[in-house]
């Protein structure tokens, strides 16, 4: 462990023990600059907490789920480091990949605010800049030795692009700290990514970059699947929680301010209010533009 990290890594884990090995073994393995684990352990009756103890991880551990936004903020009070990572328990990831996160943002260091994240490989993509490629389900069939022949082969390349919001990702602490982390009102998680690259907007980031240099692999959903609900009924709570929060709806947020997905260019623009209501029309809400857009424009 290194007595002064060049990025700090947190992943929060909710009885996932399987996949949280995986991933620390990756990071251990492929991670090329000093740094530090923070693992924050939802609940762990599945013997995660005896887990990173005897192996002397950083960790944090609440004896109940208390969701994603409450765990990673726990965890960053441990961290040591400028720049915070945060990676999801069901990830892993590729050698070098935390080289491109932290030199993109080191010349900035905090002088703009910025927010920059991998790519991630999937077997089903819920990312508009996701590289589509099945390498097992589950920890028991992962084929590990086929995905890093991929890449050592370059098939899995992918240029950089524009509206970074999902894990891994990275910001300077600074940043972190003037939005006040992730927020804890959008327990347990959903849309949670997008409310803080809102937060991050309102306070003038422009620049969310996607790293095609920068490759996790993400069996998907694995947490998430068993907070949705009946129906659906945590994710369209949320939902409407984001949309009565900032005034328009997260796909609004993705499509119009981040373009996600699109190619990479310096800094985003302000979306057009035109646009914004027309498509707030389509989406069925008659959501007129948003106080917020008002303020930023």
């Amino acid at each position: 462990m290194a007595s002064c990290p060049a990025i700090s890594i947190i992943v929060p884990t909710w009885n996932n023990l399987a996949m949280l090995k995986l991933c620390i073994k990756s990071i251990a393995r492929h991670s090329r600059l000093p740094h530090q684990v923070v693992v924050h352990v939802n609940q762990g009756s599945d013997g995660t907490r005896q887990w990173v103890r005897a192996r002397g991880i950083e960790h944090t551990w609440t004896p109940r789920n208390v969701g994603i936004c409450k765990a990673v903020n726990l965890a960053a009070y441990k961290c040591r480091a400028e720049y915070l990572v945060y990676l999801n328990d069901d990830m892993y990831v590729l050698p070098g990949w935390d080289v491109p996160l932290y030199q993109r943002l080191l010349p900035l260091a905090d002088a703009e605010p910025c927010y920059v994240s991998g790519t991630m490989i999937q077997a089903a993509p819920i990312s508009p800049r996701a590289i589509r490629a099945d390498y097992g389900p589950s920890a028991e069939r992962f084929r590990e030795g086929r995905l890093l022949g991929d890449y050592r082969n370059r098939s899995l390349a992918c240029d950089d692009w524009v509206g970074a919001t999902w894990p891994p990702c990275c910001v300077h602490r600074k940043w972190w700290d003037q939005v006040g982390g992730y927020s804890e009102d959008m327990y347990p998680g959903f849309y949670s990514d997008l409310d803080f690259s809102m937060k991050l907007w309102r306070i003038g980031c422009r620049r969310f970059w996607g790293l095609g240099s920068s490759l996790v692999y993400h069996f998907g959903e694995k947490t998430t699947s068993l907070m949705r609900g009946p129906h659906n009924v945590n994710v369209k709570r949320a939902r409407k929680m984001f949309l009565n929060k900032w005034g328009i709806l997260p796909s609004t947020f993705r499509r119009h301010y981040l373009q996600a997905g699109k190619p990479y260019q310096n800094l985003l623009s302000e979306p057009n209010g035109v646009e914004l209501a027309l498509w707030e029309r389509l989406r069925g809400l008659a959501v007129s533009v948003s106080p917020f857009h008002r303020r930023a424009a």
